[in-house]
């Protein structure tokens, strides 16, 4: 599942290539996880502003409303020149007189949603209850901890979550755990100020490497001009179950939380 670095780095990617594009069309496939809540001819002769990033949500601000773009647990998005003919998989294309973004999504529980401004209730139901960006000052210290002690769940569910800071998925909250030396199993409430301040760096450490990285490519992730990226292949837990801990040799253990898969070393994550 495309995680923040992977948005982030999907942003970076279009971002000065789109702005100023003039829309020309609008060619929507399957149905994905929300409608897009407009007719596709409304947004035609619109003009792109910029592209923004709110957790794991892709902004693209128009001239008038905006775009909201996920890429689901399986999605991405191309920006190209020309597009072949669209496939099976392909279920939104935006035509400008820059070229051509296209939406993939096997499993589509992507959505490109329109919203006519930030603040209205279409945008509110998606970005209303997202917490802090963990790449900028509001990702405070005092705050993040005085959260954790809120919190009796064990503390990667509450990375998880992502109401207290946005956008820690599961690959990098096992990455920043590890980093920080903590238990995913530890209960969020019994974590000292101290260790929640270590938390917070290796949290944002870690995500600001992977998006340098280009993300992480588990399988289909690529970025909107078709790079790969390479964080994975310096995980130091992450899917790497039975193989000795890159720190003390220890075997990484593997384990199921909410579903998720979680990796940590039982030596070096002791408690």
């Amino acid at each position: 599942m495309p995680e923040l670095p992977e948005v982030e780095v999907t942003r970076l990617s279009l971002a000065d290539r789109i702005a100023g594009a003039r829309i020309e069309s609008v060619r929507l496939g399957k149905p994905l996880r929300w409608p897009l809540g407009v007719v596709a001819e409304a947004l035609v002769g619109r003009t792109v502003r910029g592209v923004r990033r709110r957790g794991k949500y892709l902004l693209m601000d128009l001239d008038d409303g905006l775009l909201l773009l996920h890429l689901g647990m399986s999605g991405s998005l191309n920006f190209a020149a020309s597009q072949p003919p669209a496939g099976a998989h392909d279920h939104f294309d935006l035509l400008t007189d820059r070229g051509i973004l296209r939406l993939n999504d096997p499993r589509r529980f992507g959505a490109v949603v329109y919203a006519p401004g930030e603040d209205s209730a279409q945008a509110a139901k998606l970005l209303g209850r997202l917490g802090v960006e963990p790449l900028t000052d509001a990702f405070d210290p005092a705050a993040f901890h005085a959260g954790l002690k809120r919190r009796h769940a064990p503390v990667k569910q509450v990375l998880l979550a992502g109401d207290l800071v946005v956008g820690v998925g599961n690959i990098y909250a096992s990455e920043a755990l590890f980093l920080a030396g903590i238990r995913p199993t530890l209960r969020a409430s019994r974590i000292s100020r101290p260790r929640a301040e270590k938390l917070r760096s290796a949290v944002r450490d870690v995500l600001a490497r992977a998006v340098a990285k280009g993300g992480s490519t588990l399988r289909d992730f690529s970025s909107a001009d078709g790079q790969a990226g390479y964080f994975q292949l310096e995980a130091m837990v992450y899917d790497r179950a039975g193989l000795p801990c890159r720190v003390c040799g220890a075997a990484v253990k593997s384990i199921r939380q909410g579903q998720r898969a979680t990796y940590f070393c039982p030596n070096c994550q002791k408690s």
